[in-house]
């Protein structure tokens, strides 16, 4: 008999996601129950979070800087998660892909669902100079209007 529940509520949804996690380092062959109950874990875990954490179609550093930007997360805050200051920037600037790891802590410390942070993204290609431009435009952008609110 298969051990697996409906997610209801976060409390669920953590279980779910320990429960999946070592399918991660060794994952189970095909047509074995092991994979039959990671396949119906994932597939619960990824309806729940579609329901209660919806996240906009966009590639998984667009999303962090989002996080960043709009829900009160900071890169320092990023920076932890991800191991160190450095690290942070190469994967905020595309230069670096993150890992299954990393992935995970900041999935679970930011509730991002785990597929959305997982999608593939351009590795210093020329997607990254263009992104690294749009975001230079935003922090000049915040930086005047911190300015002008100092000044008023």
């Amino acid at each position: 008999m298969m051990d697996v529940r409906a997610i209801r509520n976060d409390d669920d949804l953590t279980w779910a996601l320990r429960e999946i996690e070592p399918y991660f380092a060794r994952e189970p062959a095909f047509g074995t129950p092991e994979a039959e109950r990671f396949d119906v874990l994932t597939t619960l875990i990824e309806a729940y979070e579609s329901r209660h954490y919806p996240i906009p179609e966009s590639d998984p550093i667009e999303l962090l800087h989002y996080a960043i930007e709009h829900l009160g997360r900071s890169q320092a805050e990023l920076a932890e998660l991800l191991g160190s200051r450095s690290r942070a920037s190469e994967i905020l600037g595309c230069k670096r892909g993150m890992t299954l790891d990393q992935i995970r802590a900041v999935s679970e410390a930011w509730k991002i669902p785990i597929a959305a942070l997982a999608k593939p993204y351009p590795i210093g290609s020329e997607e990254a100079p263009r992104r690294q431009r749009a975001e230079s435009k935003r922090a000049k952008s915040k930086r005047a209007k911190s300015k002008s609110s100092a000044a008023a």
